[in-house]
């Protein structure tokens, strides 16, 4: 563990700041991520920009590093001709960078608490298609278990403060993910991709939370990769559904371009906008995609300001 208290005991007293977006602190250093491993790649070719990144964001204010797991997977890998032993050091590497990093940040002379939380990217990240943004891949329940299990195993031996089930398209992925999270003895936070009150592929955020209300393992509910906008409403039904604490770090605003793989559109993301999440209930606030360490300094700013 990373800090002497653990991220359930921080949540049950106040807020805690996640980080913002990999991809792009990575890109603003000039790392090219077009390809389908995106930020994955930069874990076998150049780990330490991505250690780098990690503490960029701890030295805006995030309590919280999120891996460069995302798109990191056996299958994934294996398409770029990298055997499973190599691929399972570089799952577990993810995790190894990010405390790398918590290590710095202590050189630096920050000792508020920091945790590390191990990325765990939907099927349809491995797919690199933007399928992550519409699930129902035709998969069953027990095949996308079957899928997420052995990476899960490898994250969850690399010891992170918590798994980061995250991007979650429907509820098949949600369920399969928190049956194979099930006797790795670390917590998960699960937070769903949507559109509005509904889950990317179209289900009630009722009943998508309500997977996670009785499992043990997860600590913290809630959504990211999505519009700044359906935020507030998703953590009141979250809070509603489960009583647990609630994730939020949702997009700047602007649109996944999957053909182009570029963004499109504008920035909408305001710091001042969490102190309305806090107040229904969000409990871990950051940012996800296009949210830089200036946003994220914001955030911490903004929460410790009205704390």
């Amino acid at each position: 563990m990373t800090s002497t208290i653990t991220l359930a005991e921080a949540l049950a007293a106040g807020t805690v700041v996640l980080d913002g977006g990999m991809s792009n602190q990575l890109e603003s250093a000039g790392h090219d991520l077009s390809d389908e491993l995106w930020s994955a790649r930069l874990l076998a070719e150049v780990p330490e920009a991505i250690t780098e990144a990690h503490l960029a964001y701890f030295e805006a204010g995030a309590d919280v590093a999120i891996t460069a797991g995302y798109q990191a997977t056996f299958e994934g890998f294996a398409k770029r001709g990298i055997g499973r032993q190599r691929a399972a050091e570089l799952i577990a590497l993810s995790v190894e960078l990010a405390r790398e990093a918590v290590g710095r940040a202590r050189a630096e002379g920050i000792a508020r608490p920091l945790w590390v939380a191990a990325s765990v990217g939907p099927y349809g990240a491995m797919l690199a298609d933007g399928s992550e943004y519409r699930g129902r891949y035709g998969l069953s329940v027990a095949e996308l278990e079957r899928f997420h299990r052995p990476r899960l195993e490898v994250l969850a031996g690399a010891r992170p403060d918590v798994l980061a089930l995250e991007t979650v398209p429907d509820t098949d992925e949600a369920e399969a993910l928190l049956r194979a999270v099930r006797g790795l003895g670390v917590p998960a936070w699960l937070s769903y991709s949507v559109a509005g009150d509904r889950t990317r592929a179209g289900q009630p955020l009722e009943e998508a939370f309500a997977l996670a209300a009785g499992v043990g393992e997860v600590i913290a509910v809630g959504v990211n990769c999505c519009a700044p906008e359906d935020v507030e409403g998703a953590v009141e039904t979250a809070v509603r559904v489960t009583g647990k604490p609630v994730v939020v770090y949702p997009n700047s605003g602007e649109a996944w371009n999957a053909e182009a793989r570029a963004w499109d559109g504008r920035s909408t993301f305001t710091a001042e906008e969490v102190q309305g999440w806090r107040a229904s209930g969000a409990r871990l606030i950051g940012g996800c995609c296009r949210v830089g360490p200036e946003v994220i300094g914001s955030i911490a700013r903004t929460l410790g300001a009205t704390a």
